[in-house]
């Protein structure tokens, strides 16, 4: 059966402390993210961050059939965050507060421990439409801010809230799962983020899932049956 789209009829700014459109306030986090952003790009300098890598990062090659998954983060996230806005708030909520505290965390990180990665192939072994898509990324999107991801962390936060939605069907939990860890793999192999960095988003995206979803879905289901 289709949901509903939710009534956002009457909406105003004025009314944004009512019950029925108080959710929206939730997408302020984008303002507190998006001046941060501006603040360490612009303020902390490429030569005062440190650098991130391991071993494995030598063994992963640069691969452009994996800019599509890199880009498909994109549609993922505000197609996720719109879909929720007006058909599922109660997920939008939970997605929405996740990728809040995603964001809190990784900024802090960025500014007490400023990070960059030095990966990225300095000239492109085949020239095509992905590794031209892939260049064009590195034009604005600096390579500093980068432990722990927030690519991971968007991710692993929209597929927590979709595998515990039970009206989302069984094929989709899978699909998206699937999608989700080309994601991440997808980041280290367009050379994007160390390794590293996809590793120190887990404990960050654990202490999201706690904060979201401790009370309201964990707890319940560890009480032993008939307590």
């Amino acid at each position: 059966m289709k949901k509903k789209p939710y009534d956002y009829s009457g909406f105003s700014l004025r009314r944004l402390n009512e019950p029925r459109f108080r959710h929206l306030l939730l997408l302020g986090g984008w303002i507190f993210y998006f001046t941060m952003y501006f603040i360490t790009e612009n303020l902390i300098p490429p030569e005062a961050c440190h650098p991130i890598h391991c071993a494995l990062d030598d063994m992963i090659p640069f691969n452009e059939f994996f800019v599509i998954f890199y880009v498909g983060w994109y549609a993922l996230c505000f197609g996720t965050l719109a879909y929720t806005l007006f058909f599922n708030v109660e997920g939008f909520k939970q997605v929405q507060t996740y990728i809040i505290i995603t964001q809190v965390i990784a900024m802090t990180c960025y500014v007490l421990y400023p990070s960059r990665q030095d990966l990225r192939p300095e000239v492109f072994e085949r020239e095509n439409f992905l590794t031209a898509l892939m260049a064009f990324i590195y034009s604005f999107d600096t390579s500093t801010g980068v432990c722990p991801s927030l690519h991971v962390g968007y991710s692993l936060g929209i597929l927590s809230t979709a595998l515990k939605d039970r009206d989302f069907p069984p094929v989709g939990k899978v699909l998206l799962t699937v999608f989700v860890i080309l994601i991440c793999m997808a980041v280290c192999f367009v050379k994007q983020h160390s390794a590293l960095d996809v590793l120190w988003a887990l404990p960050m995206c654990l202490v999201a899932e706690c904060l979201v979803f401790g009370k309201s879905y964990w707890k319940p289901r560890l009480r032993p049956a008939g307590v």
